[in-house]
């Protein structure tokens, strides 16, 4: 917990991380809440047809307890990995708190994923189970044959199909004689998959540590949170690290409502309803859903905001967007940053003064960032290098999974590197100034290329192709894909589009090129591989995307 101390030098110096002997995720965002207060609401869920449902503290601890017991008897144990295929609603954060309850790990997928991406992950984390809804499991079934460790399906919110169990049975059953896991910090309870440049997605892999080392920057740029009537909301979804623990887990610690809203496209009009209807004090709004929001004119006239801070990740947010949310919003967006391997290690903190547009703020209490260069050194300020974050340091992942070579090249020395190129000032403010790898970031989520091509050489049209990011005053980047097609085959929109649909439907809604360029060949290094660089600064020099 950050005390309050209203100037960031005298906060960041006092700052002591106080990391327990024993924790647990899901005992501390459930029952100790619950034995307090157990009629105090956790949840509020929006609903477009008005009838808006809330979930107490009690009923959360009873309900979660309860699912950790059923996948208990079913053999679930400590340390097996269960997946989360749902959207946001009371169901995906019950199993969170259960899985972590259990001592097991939990494994959160979205439901824009196809079903290579899906059976990729499930098969390379080795999946005991996996919770989804009925949308969910038409992927799932479609796979289910190719994964003999999936031993257990636990469908919500529809009726049950063969070989699954119902999720609302389980929930609602006895919790008798279970006992949660006596996890310490450094006990495996999370894994995200990310994606890097090169090879299949990786999982990131955290400790029950990893909710407590969210909190300093949590509440640093949502200003000292939990204060009265505080109320969180976010239309990231939660099975993204931008959801889960910029939002979800960290505001049930600390007591904070947390809204949930139905699965849908990011629609503007929507999200200033959920805003005003749920009267919203503090929100997590990432950078391409603000551009977004911004066709809503004269937003204070047209609903009744009670908005106290914005936070937005996931890129960056850029001086213009900056400058509408303070006119059309009535308060400036406190932009951070952070990984899915370190999360929230630079914030800026509006209602403190640590703000600056077009940077990323300053090292949040509790972190130690720098820039450094290739051998690990501190570079001085205005000089351009990697961000890096050293450790040890509470919120940084325990490793990949089952890749002890990707987690040591991810670190030089004690400094965990990013990848990102940035800058610091005389200040100690930090701007985000490039990559230096082949990482799409297109709104708000960070796309490894390689996935995209080895999807695309799947295609029956495709001889050999190339994913890289282009340009995007919406999405920060577009995923562009450069293609040779195989003899005989037409260049033409027919099989453009077929490309795209082939993508959609096998990785995720938000990985397929939007952009296609037919090509007779492309620029190769002497070892065969693609030099993305050239394809890069073609795309930037090419029209702005026009929406298809």
């Amino acid at each position: 917990m950050l005390p309050t101390i209203e100037n960031y030098d005298e906060l960041y110096r006092a700052f002591e991380w106080q990391i327990p002997k024993k924790f647990n995720i899901g005992v501390a965002v459930s029952d100790a809440w619950a034995a307090r207060e157990p009629e105090r609401i956790c949840l509020q869920h929006f609903n477009p047809d008005g009838d808006h449902r809330t979930l107490t503290y009690g009923a959360f601890s009873r309900q979660s307890s309860a699912f950790a017991r059923g996948l208990e008897r079913q053999g679930i144990k400590p340390g097996d990995r269960v997946a989360i295929l749902l959207p946001q609603g009371f169901e995906a954060a019950i199993a969170h708190a259960a899985i972590y309850k259990l001592g097991a790990i939990a494994l959160p997928l979205a439901l824009l994923f196809g079903v290579e991406a899906l059976e990729y992950r499930l098969h390379d984390a080795g999946a005991a189970a996996i919770v989804t809804n009925a949308f969910g499991h038409e992927r799932v079934a479609a796979i289910r044959g190719r994964l003999p460790g999936l031993r257990l399906v636990v469908l919500s919110g529809a009726e049950p199909r063969p070989g699954t169990l119902d999720f609302t049975e389980l929930a609602s059953g006895g919790a008798d004689g279970f006992v949660a896991a006596d996890t310490t910090p450094d006990d495996a309870a999370l894994m995200i998959y990310t994606s890097g440049t090169t090879g299949p997605p990786k999982g990131a892999l955290h400790g029950h540590r990893v909710l407590l080392g969210h909190l300093p920057g949590f509440q640093f740029h949502h200003h000292f949170l939990p204060q009265p009537d505080d109320r969180m909301w976010t239309p990231a979804d939660w099975a993204w690290a931008g959801g889960l623990l910029n939002a979800l887990l960290p505001s049930l610690l600390l007591g904070v409502p947390v809204v949930s809203s139905p699965a849908q496209k990011f629609d503007p009009h929507t999200a200033f309803r959920i805003l005003e209807e749920m009267d919203v004090r503090n929100a997590f709004i990432p950078p391409t859903a603000l551009r977004l929001m911004k066709a809503i004119d004269r937003p204070r006239e047209r609903y009744r905001l009670n908005l106290r801070t914005i936070g937005s990740a996931g890129e960056a947010l850029g001086r213009e967007t900056f400058e509408w949310a303070k006119a059309a919003l009535g308060l400036e967006v406190s932009e951070f940053y952070g990984q899915t391997e370190c999360n929230i290690v630079i914030s800026s903190a509006a209602d403190l003064g640590v703000v600056k547009p077009g940077s990323m703020g300053k090292a949040a209490p509790g972190h130690r960032v720098a820039i450094i260069d290739g051998d690990g050194q501190e570079l001085p300020a205005g000089t351009i290098g990697q961000v890096a974050i050293r450790r040890p340091d509470p919120v940084m992942f325990l490793g990949y999974w089952k890749n002890e070579r990707a987690t040591d090249a991810k670190f030089i020395g004690d400094w965990m590197t990013t990848g990102d190129q940035g800058v610091m000032d005389g200040e100690g403010y930090f701007t985000f100034f490039g990559r230096d790898d082949d990482v799409i970031t297109s709104s708000g989520y960070r796309i490894g290329p390689g996935e995209i091509e080895d999807c695309l050489a799947g295609h029956p049209d495709v001889q050999l192709a190339a994913a890289v990011g282009k340009p995007d005053a919406l999405r920060t980047e577009i995923v562009k894909a450069y293609v040779v097609l195989r003899p005989g085959v037409a260049g033409d929109e027919e099989t453009a589009q077929s490309i795209r649909d082939w993508v959609k439907t096998r990785l995720s809604m938000h990985e397929y090129p939007r952009e296609i360029a037919f090509v007779d060949s492309m620029p190769l290094t002497t070892s065969g591989k693609v030099i993305r660089r050239f394809l890069r600064e073609q795309a930037a020099a090419e029209p702005p995307h026009a929406p298809i």
